[in-house]
């Protein structure tokens, strides 16, 4: 018995010191990161984008009347 439990700290212990999966773990967070950003400056990007076509429109509708 009390080689189980020494063998299930030993296990326990070895999963605090494993890093294998850190790195995927970093790498998701700063895709996830980036990601966020590139859709947060189209949505500004294409807002301006609109406003322009707009005052286009307008100014060529103005000239044609």
């Amino acid at each position: 018995m009390n080689d189980f439990i020494n063998g299930l700290c030993l296990k326990v212990r070895s999963f605090g010191v494993r890093e294998e999966g850190q790195d995927l773990v970093e790498y998701s967070l700063v895709f996830a990161m980036i990601a966020f950003g590139a859709i947060t400056g189209m949505g500004y990007l294409a807002s301006g984008i609109n406003t322009e076509f707009s005052n286009v429109a307008q100014v060529l509708t103005t000239a044609t009347s």
